[in-house]
């Protein structure tokens, strides 16, 4: 049997992992293990397990809870590591066979004493070890307080290391999705700082790397009122020279496990999750373990790159930076001892506004269930136009709640490359082989969070949320998913714009508080020339951070006279408004993209049913069968009771269409039939003639 610290406290046998509830025996088992072999006085033992306000009993109690500790020992035969009672306090003995910490240390000393390429290895085991959130089901303030920053700083050495043997070798892309995530943790830490602008230019990535060094620069001064250490000031002069760091290697593909050569001593790489024989494919999940810490190696591209798996956003990168649909990452290789965590989700830099529903959000995900509600799955619906940020926010909030989620994090996305839906079934397996062993099913004891993305139909969710109903979900879609929350309740958010102060942070997070500062008001004006959308405002933020010579006054001017042709960045086609607009107008049915681009174009607005009638040709109760079907869809927004509008980039894409020959048909007055609501198993986004093929 052995205890496993570096984590929630827990037992295991090498098949079985027992989640020790939160308790107080709970709290002196953990303070025995963090000292083990050492007396640990009972006045100390007190205070983590009662606080500083000890109860007149407490004597009496810790006695009590060794005897309970004594009995969870002979419950699981492991009688032989007593707690042992000595003068003055108590004393548990452990080796690195029986506690995880210890065989973390002996693995980092192996590690030390051999040469690079095993020290790597062996390093990138002993991470493996860390299996969630520290201590998450321990509750003393005390330990939390004293010894949870201790261990996780013999995390960050470690990290640090690996990351420096990766970087020594030319291996930067394989670093920088270690780096993306712990800097986004530690924001202060300026060494992975330092590491990660290191291996964005060595990348070739020299405007992500300076903006990066702008980031820690800012947050330094902002929190602490000091400039960054020596070596990082020296890194951007050496960048902005343009000096030879050295080249990324390229990339090959990973041996399998059984092409390499093993190391004496080492474990095998399928005894080890998270090692560097945990591959990735391009077409399975994007995850977060609750831990932060990543449990499979890097892919090859990293946030802000072309097909790179963080950050992402299928739709925008929310109220903060948008980036590429995320890449879903290889199934784990199970651990003869514990299924692997999911690897890291995307992250999300900058992530700026969207307050209200952070807050609404991680109080759904981490209030205590009450009682007889056990069988559904707490899950939140994000809704909106294309392009607004839901799945940014959804990554965003999962970072935060993430160690509440001892099975980890989840992104699974539920609509294939081309727009269409994928089956329940096929995204069920998908899942099963992603959480193995019982994870997110109550089975390991632990819950997952799952960010279902891109939803299309409610018939995708639900079987989903049945099977994992000891977890929670965050959905995102364009369409409301009324019918889902009729049948499984749940929160409903639909995101609108941003407001123009949360705008110009998106744009102060980007572009640097320099840059800003220099032309608030033509700031302003460009947040307003984006309509204060997040991936317009991305992608106008990545133009100006490529030619940091431009004002911000010129750009917002050419920008105004073709606000969405001239939202695009030529080497990533999915950074496009249009592209984004017109992929959205594709999944609808041709009669309902005709009637969106006729009311988006028309002067008129706001709209009213009977006024969309006249524009469309319909009689007023199709009308307002129209309306609903947009609405739904993202497409419009509505105001005050009867009134509806549609965004102005929106508005701007309807009126290019027209402009470039693609005016709306007559096809709208002769197809009231497409506009119908769907039927059962058939995409509310597809024309009804082409069901969704939903199980």
């Amino acid at each position: 049997m052995r205890f496993q610290l570096l984590g929630p406290l827990s037992v295991t046998d090498g098949r079985d992992v027992v989640m020790l509830p939160p308790s107080k025996p709970t709290a002196l088992l953990a303070a025995l293990l963090l000292r083990p072999g050492s007396i640990v006085p009972t006045d100390r033992l007190r205070d983590i397990v009662w606080g500083e306000e000890h109860p007149t009993t407490a004597k009496t109690a810790l006695q009590s809870c060794v005897l309970r500790l004594r009995r969870l020992f002979a419950k699981y035969g492991i009688e032989h590591q007593a707690v042992l009672a000595v003068a003055g306090g108590y004393r548990i003995d452990a080796d690195a066979d029986t506690l995880d910490l210890l065989h973390f240390r002996r693995l980092v000393a192996r590690a030390a004493a051999s040469g690079n390429d095993s020290e790597l290895y062996t390093l990138r085991s002993a991470l493996a070890l860390w299996q969630g959130g520290l201590l998450s089901n321990v509750p003393s303030d005390l330990l939390h307080r004293d010894e949870v920053p201790r261990l996780a700083e013999e995390r960050l050495r470690v990290l640090e290391r690996v990351c420096d043997i990766e970087l020594e070798h030319g291996r930067c892309r394989e670093a920088l999705v270690d780096l993306w995530e712990v800097t986004r943790v530690y924001p202060a830490h300026e060494r992975f700082a330092e590491q990660l602008v290191e291996a964005l230019y060595r990348t070739g990535r020299q405007t992500e790397a300076l903006a990066e060094y702008r980031r820690i620069k800012g947050h330094l001064r902002e929190r602490l009122g000091v400039d960054p250490r020596a070596e990082l000031q020296r890194l951007e002069m050496a960048i902005l020279r343009g000096e030879d760091l050295g080249r990324a290697e390229p990339t090959r593909r990973r041996a399998a496990p059984s092409e390499r050569t093993a190391i004496p001593g080492a474990p095998r790489p399928q005894d080890t999750p998270g090692s560097l024989a945990t591959p990735r494919s391009p077409d399975s999940l994007g995850s977060l373990g609750s831990s932060g810490s990543p449990a499979s190696p890097a892919s090859p591209a990293s946030p802000g790159s072309p097909g790179s798996p963080a950050p992402a956003d299928r739709e925008a990168v929310a109220t903060s930076i948008a980036s590429p649909v995320a890449s879903p990452v290889a199934t784990p290789i199970a651990s003869p001892v514990a299924s692997p965590p999911p690897p890291p989700l995307p992250s999300v830099p900058g992530f700026t506004g969207r307050e209200a529903e952070v807050d609404s959000l991680v109080h759904l995900l981490t209030a205590e269930r009450p009682e007889g509600d056990a069988e559904r799955a707490p899950f939140a619906v994000l809704s909106g136009a294309p392009g607004i940020g839901k799945t940014a926010l959804a990554l965003h909030v999962a970072h935060l709640v993430g160690r509440h989620f001892p099975d980890g994090c989840l992104l699974l996305p539920l609509t294939r490359p081309d727009g269409s839906p994928r089956p329940a079934e096929e995204a069920a397996d998908e899942l099963r082989r992603a959480l193995p062993a019982g994870r997110g099913t109550g089975l390991s004891g632990g819950r997952s969070l799952l960010v279902l993305d891109d939803v299309v139909h409610p018939d995708q969710v639900r079987p989903l949320l049945t099977a994992y109903a000891c977890g929670a979900a965050i959905v995102t879609s364009r369409m409301g998913l009324a019918a889902l929350v009729a049948t499984h309740g749940g929160t409903v958010h639909r995101l609108g714009a941003l407001d123009p102060e949360q705008s110009q942070a998106l744009l102060t997070a980007v572009v640097g508080r320099e840059r800003i500062a220099a032309e608030p008001t033509a700031a302003l004006t460009l947040a307003a020339a984006c309509g204060h959308h997040p991936l317009a405002l991305r992608i106008a933020a990545a133009r100006l951070l490529t030619r940091p010579r431009l004002r911000l006054a010129d750009y917002a001017g050419w920008l105004r006279n073709d606000p969405v042709g001239r939202l695009s960045l030529a080497d990533d086609p999915r950074m496009s408004v249009p592209q984004r607009l017109d992929e959205a107008l594709q999944r609808l049915p041709p009669a309902l993209a005709d009637a969106h681009l006729r009311l988006a174009g028309s002067p008129h607005h706001p709209l009213t049913a009977s006024g969309a009638a006249g524009l469309l040709g319909l009689p007023e109760d199709t009308a307002e069968q129209v309306i609903e079907r947009l609405l739904d869809a993202g497409l419009l927004e509505e105001g005050q009771p009867g009134d509806f509008w549609t965004h102005d980039l929106l508005r701007a894409h309807a009126r290019r269409a027209a402009a470039a020959g693609r005016a709306p048909g007559s096809s709208v007055g002769h197809a009231p039939a497409l506009l119908r609501p769907p039927r059962h198993g058939e995409s509310p986004q597809l024309d009804g003639s082409r069901p969704a093929a939903l199980r």
